[in-house]
């Protein structure tokens, strides 16, 4: 039967690529491969053609110093106006100069149409020249950018302040300027038909895993797709398991994370226009490490990470055994409590689950609320909005003062969490989870728990298991897991990347 559904799925598989690749519109096929004439004219009219005479075209023309007419060609906003005055205009028309040295990696030259067409979408110029076949293809790149600033979703204590943006050069150099490592090698690939986005693939040769590394430059080359405005739409589509709640492929802002994950021989994905790099593969245990676990001593950062496992356990299992225990076991609950909680519980007319739903679904309205608002009102609306909540569902009687408690731990406890994807799934498992203790107590708890955990152990992001080093077990691994050993005792890189260079301190570096 599973033979069956395998050879299914793989028939439905090859009928949908079929469709969307007779379907597809792809952009930059619609420009003819072909090379320009030598007509000015004839050129300045085919490139209106293929931009439909759009407003923001500029085409500049003037005289070189020997008489011949030229032009330049660019979109308006997308480049440097003084490097196409000072260096292409006003070098042209003085005497001395009838040429542009292409002997630079700011010049180049082509004849073909489609090249020229990609190199002004890009925000390149490119001047023609009456008479001549090769066309100039400029670096003049301009448009306005974000500087670099801390990022504010990843904010630490102690580490550096820098954080990637917008533009894929600047971040690349972040990483080089940290990495300055002759073996790192960055693959450039263009996806998605109409945008045209660049994208970098980026790891350490000698150190990553070749079929790793090649696997996940397959995928990206195998998306079909009209638009990648961000590293979301590529996650998504490159994934191993696109259903599970658990994120696969990890995100960041911070330059060394990305560093310090190349150097275990992970692959990083960089996308223009977006401050958020890709890394793969993942597990689930790096979801709940921060870049500054490795920044303090390790007894101080063995301790924070503890307490962040706690959180996420608090934030899943808190609400859900709070139902248990109030519904099925309260014999497990000691007597003075159960009298507090049955006070409190008096006025409340609901049972125990239908009471933690309301607080907890009223808890993310708020929090989805804040996040929406202005920056300085956000904040403020979430504290205060989740005080006058919870006080006046208490004081109608709609909810226990143990509910509230309980939903604020537990929101807080979700905080916790490094990585916003990791909280997201445990924030969506929570429901479920409230659900089955509703239901079946502490044994539909331990059911869902038994669950999640077969789901967690048939998971891989690109062929690494997701427990690791738990499951298969990794003792090396297991130093760099719920504790942090000394540096001096991980000398080895983790064998669970299959890396090839599993050596990360020389026996005669150390101290």
């Amino acid at each position: 039967m599973s033979q069956f559904w395998n050879a299914w799925n793989k028939r439905k598989d090859r009928l949908r690529n079929q469709k969307l690749e007779q379907h597809a519109n792809k952009s930059m096929d619609s420009v003819k491969d072909s090379p320009v004439t030598s007509l000015l004219e004839d050129n300045i009219v085919l490139i209106e053609q293929q931009f439909g005479k759009s407003d923001d075209l500029v085409v500049r023309r003037f005289q070189i110093s020997t008489g011949k007419e030229a032009a330049v060609i660019f979109l308006d906003g997308m480049v440097d106006r003084n490097v196409i005055s000072d260096f292409v205009i006003r070098s042209l028309t003085t005497e001395n100069v009838t040429y542009l040295s292409p002997a630079s990696n700011e010049l180049e030259t082509t004849n073909q149409l489609r090249q020229i067409v990609r190199n002004i979408l890009s925000g390149n110029s490119v001047l023609f020249i009456d008479g001549s076949t090769e066309v100039y293809l400029i670096n003049s790149r301009g448009w306005d950018r974000r500087s670099v600033m801390e990022p504010q979703t990843e904010s630490v204590v102690r580490g550096p302040r820098d954080g990637f943006t917008e533009t894929l050069s600047v971040n690349a150099a972040l990483i080089r300027f940290r990495l300055k490592d002759p073996n790192l090698r960055v693959k450039h690939l263009i996806v998605g038909q109409r945008t045209q986005t660049d994208v970098f693939v980026m790891h350490i040769d000698g150190v990553a895993h070749p079929p790793i590394v090649e696997e996940v430059i397959r995928r990206i080359e195998n998306l079909n797709l009209d638009a990648i405005l961000e590293t979301g739409y590529i996650e998504q589509m490159i994934q191993d398991h696109r259903y599970s709640p658990f994120p696969q492929i990890q995100n960041t802002e911070r330059p060394d994370k990305i560093v310090a994950n190349l150097l275990e021989g992970k692959v990083a994905i960089l996308v223009d226009g977006t401050p958020f790099v890709l890394i793969a593969p993942a597990v689930l245990s790096q979801f709940y490490q921060s870049p500054e676990d490795y920044y303090e001593r390790f007894y101080i950062a063995s301790l924070i990470r503890f307490i962040r496992v706690i959180s996420i356990l608090i934030a899943l299992l808190l609400p859900s055994l709070y139902i248990a225990f109030s519904s099925f076991h309260p014999e497990m609950i000691p007597s003075r409590l159960v009298i507090a909680m049955a006070a409190g519980r008096s006025t409340v007319p609901f049972p125990s689950l239908v009471e933690a739903m309301f607080m907890e679904i009223a808890i993310e309205i708020l929090r989805e609320a804040s996040v929406r608002l202005p920056g300085p009102i956000g904040p403020t609306i979430g504290i205060v909005g989740a005080l006058v909540v919870g006080e006046a569902a208490v004081s109608a009687g709609l909810v226990s003062p143990v509910m509230v408690i309980i939903v604020a731990v537990t929101t807080i406890g979700s905080f916790a969490s490094p990585s916003y994807s990791a909280a997201i799934a445990i924030r969506m498992l929570r429901f479920p989870v409230m659900f089955m203790a509703g239901l079946f107590g502490l044994y539909g708890i331990m059911l869902f728990i038994i669950v999640m955990l077969v789901h967690l152990s048939s998971i891989k992001s690109f062929g690494v298991p997701y427990l690791s080093p738990i499951s298969p077990l990794n003792l090396m691994g297991m130093r760099d897991l719920f504790l942090r050993f000394p540096h001096h005792l991980m000398k080895l890189r983790p064998s669970m990347f299959r890396v090839h260079d599993r050596i990360r301190m020389r026996e005669d570096d150390q101290s």
